[in-house]
């Protein structure tokens, strides 16, 4: 009889994106295996254009309603197994009423000493491993490669766009030399990541504009509204303002449709990564947030970072990072250049 896993990964997009390598190592250590992801509404595209994942359940419809229900809804997964990925105490007790045989948590949470089968010893704070070895890392026991080499487990973060992109974004898209690369630039990160500033992106657009390349601008309609004047200055040097106007199967779509995408430590960079696509990242050097710990992980990904190892000067004010503000938008038009030498794949 196969084996169901239920993956809980109930916060941001790239949380769950470098959650992937869980899903693709448990159908690699057991062939034939069920692997569910329990996430919120938000990340379900992401849990459709994975491979390994079979099937997904929506926290925030579980959480509608009562808890014999959200007990029922949990044994009708017929799942054996639950990693608790991103630990969540009403989910570890909910796990534990549905009488999930073996549920597997960190141990470094107290609700997990009072609701789990396996306790894995585990710091996320102060360790030296990307973020997607330390998901792995929950597999302790079943998997006896110990920690997994960074190529690998790159190997394992794959996305395939499920949602047609809609003709007139393909036509878009489409409208281009043979010289031209389509660049995706996300400005926000909606509070997730150090943010490279406005002023920069404004010019690494005139910049990759003048280069002859075309632009185009992403966020949500909440950033769009946000980016008004910065959108309207800048707008001889954008093709297209698309904030506001794809929801996320068709930001999928958008993404791997293009050449690639820049962008701080956000979900799109990581969802671009996975895609296959062009991911360059801008990041600080202070931990945890630096590409150590949160590098995109694909087979065209990379990131730019300052040179000055785990600065802590920026740490009291979050707001005006001064290392990330350092990365020059030259340096990124540099390595945007590069790209026709290195053509973006599929993974």
């Amino acid at each position: 009889m196969s084996r169901t896993f239920l993956i809980s990964r109930t916060d941001a997009i790239g949380d769950v994106v470098l959650t992937l390598p869980v899903a693709g190592r448990l159908k690699q250590l057991f062939p034939g295996c069920r692997v569910l992801l329990l996430g919120r509404t938000y990340t379900k595209a992401v849990a459709d254009a994975c491979p390994w994942i079979d099937a997904f359940l929506n926290f925030d419809e579980l959480q509608q309603l009562p808890e014999a229900a959200q007990v029922t809804a949990l044994r009708a997964t017929q799942a054996d197994t639950i990693l608790h990925v991103f630990p969540n105490r009403h989910l570890a007790w909910l796990a534990r009423k549905a009488g999930i045989r073996h549920r597997i948590g960190t141990r470094n949470r107290w609700f997990h000493w009072l609701t789990c089968t396996k306790l894995v010893s585990l710091s996320r704070r102060n360790s030296s491993l990307h973020e997607a070895q330390l998901n792995l890392q929950l597999l302790q026991g079943h998997d006896t490669l110990g920690v997994m080499p960074l190529p690998e487990v790159a190997s394992l973060v794959k996305l395939d766009p499920i949602t047609p992109l809609r003709p007139e974004l393909r036509e878009l898209l489409a409208a281009r030399s043979n010289a031209q690369l389509n660049v995706i630039l996300h400005p926000r990160s909606r509070g997730s990541a150090r943010e490279w500033g406005l002023g920069h992106f404004g010019t690494l657009a005139q910049l990759l504009h003048q280069a002859g390349h075309r632009v185009f601008i992403t966020g949500t309609a909440a950033e769009g509204e946000e980016l008004r004047e910065w959108l309207q200055e800048h707008q001889p040097f954008l093709t297209a303002d698309l904030t506001g106007q794809l929801n996320l199967p068709e930001f999928i779509a958008f993404i791997a449709a293009a050449d690639g995408l820049i962008a701080g430590s956000t979900g799109p960079l990581h969802l671009a990564a996975a895609l296959g696509r062009h991911a360059l990242g801008l990041y600080p050097p202070i931990r945890p947030m630096h590409p150590g710990r949160w590098a995109p992980l694909g087979p065209q990904a990379d990131y730019v970072v300052f040179d000055k190892p785990n600065c802590q000067d920026c740490r009291a004010q979050l707001a005006s990072c001064t290392c990330i503000k350092a990365l020059e938008p030259l340096q990124i038009v540099a390595r945007v250049l590069q790209w026709h030498l290195l053509p973006a794949t599929n993974n």
